[in-house]
């Protein structure tokens, strides 16, 4: 017998209990249905970032993949702006998604990944196509841990019971010449337990900067953190000459100095400042992390659950960036971006905002603030699945 023929054999034996596993699995849980809702939310309270407006309309899709076993695994994507954007996501996943999807094994969802990225390559793996994407592997995922009577934490293999936080509370709001709003939900920040808070930068001129920041870290205090946040503003070079400032006044880290696409950028600003540069919410793909992350690009990784691609996708670039001895942080926070973060050694935020922990979660999973640290989840699968009410009052 050749070598290659010995050693072939014994992998297909070694390998046969596993596949015999998997095809029993096989006979007992199939993808049945995908159904999906649009939500649309009225307007609220306007907000503003360097480049954005909030509040004016917002929405969301939610997305149900049914099972032969009785299971439905749950998971939505919200837009904070793009009112168009809820409607070309459920279409992707109708008319796309769906095909792919039913008749497949949800305890296989690397595979369906994979299927999916080959559907969608015409147009690439980024952009609505990864929204839907990483909607149908939170889904997925909520069937497993349905399935398992675990939270899905401790199926990815958990280290930690609960995660920093801080609030994203410090926008730019209008009629507020003399941030007396601003200063307002600062206070009501620190009041509720946070021991950090984020606030926008760059709308305006460097002096309007440095009156935001002072103003925040006086508030603050000697035992709190301020973190500033441009949403892509700067050019490089002003990137740096800004930097400069916040990082002799104080602050934590410098978020999305400017635009995302621009690697090689982010690699200049990094290297040419001490704070913090932390970036990632609008980067899709592992690769794409890879690639800042060899740059030098980035001191602290934030990863968006919608663009980031699914919890695979999450899990392996976290992994990235541990092994580039990087920190993890998560941009936007709930019951789904903290299944990952439970799950990575190199974890250090999850973001939120005011009042997140007041008991009024949209989810039936209701998260639980102490100490400026979110809680594990308790209940079964990704924390995903929507009370029922809250469907029915904003469904289009």
């Amino acid at each position: 017998m050749k070598r290659r023929e010995f050693f072939g054999i014994a992998a297909a034996a070694a390998c046969a209990p596993a596949f015999a596993g998997a095809t029993e699995m096989a006979k007992q849980i199939k993808i049945t249905g995908l159904e999906t809702d649009v939500l649309r939310y009225p307007p609220g309270q306007i907000t503003y970032d360097a480049i954005h407006e909030f509040g004016t309309e917002g929405g969301d899709v939610v997305l149900r993949l049914q099972t032969n076993a009785g299971i439905t695994g749950w998971a939505s994507i919200d837009f904070g702006t793009m009112p168009g954007g809820p409607k070309v996501l459920q279409s992707i996943l109708q008319d796309v998604v769906k095909p792919v999807l039913i008749g497949q094994d949800p305890s296989f969802p690397k595979r369906i990944r994979a299927k999916l990225w080959e559907t969608v390559e015409y147009a690439g793996v980024q952009g609505m196509n990864n929204f839907a994407i990483s909607a149908v592997e939170i889904a997925v995922w909520d069937i497993l841990g349905k399935a398992a009577g675990l939270p899905v934490y401790k199926m990815l293999g958990q280290y930690a019971e609960s995660c920093p936080v801080y609030s994203m509370c410090g926008w730019y709001y209008p009629n507020d010449d003399d941030l007396s709003h601003y200063k307002r939900q600062l206070t009501t920040a620190f009041e509720e337990g946070f021991h950090g808070a984020k606030i926008k930068v760059g709308r305006y001129s460097l002096a309007d900067d440095e009156k935001r920041i002072k103003l925040a870290i006086d508030i603050a205090g000697p035992d709190r953190k301020i973190m500033v946040d441009a949403n892509q503003k700067f050019s490089v070079a002003e990137a740096i000459q800004r930097g400069k400032v916040y990082q002799e006044m104080g602050c934590l880290w410098f978020e999305e100095p400017i635009v995302p696409y621009d690697h090689a950028g982010y690699g200049e600003v990094a290297q040419a400042l001490d704070i913090w540069i932390a970036c990632g919410e609008n980067e899709y793909t592992k690769y794409s992390f890879a690639d800042l992350i060899n740059r030098h690009g980035v001191d602290l990784v934030q990863i968006d659950s919608r663009r980031a691609g699914g919890v695979a996708e999450w899990m392996e670039t976290g992994a990235i960036a541990d092994g580039a001895k990087l920190p993890v942080a998560s941009h936007g926070g709930g019951a789904v971006d903290l299944q990952m973060l439970l799950s990575m050694p190199n974890a250090i935020y999850m973001e939120s905002g005011n009042g997140s922990f007041k008991g009024h979660s949209e989810t039936l999973e209701d998260l639980k603030m102490v100490n400026s640290a979110v809680l594990a989840p308790e209940r079964p699968g990704m924390g995903s699945e929507l009370h029922p009410d809250h469907i029915a009052k904003y469904k289009v």
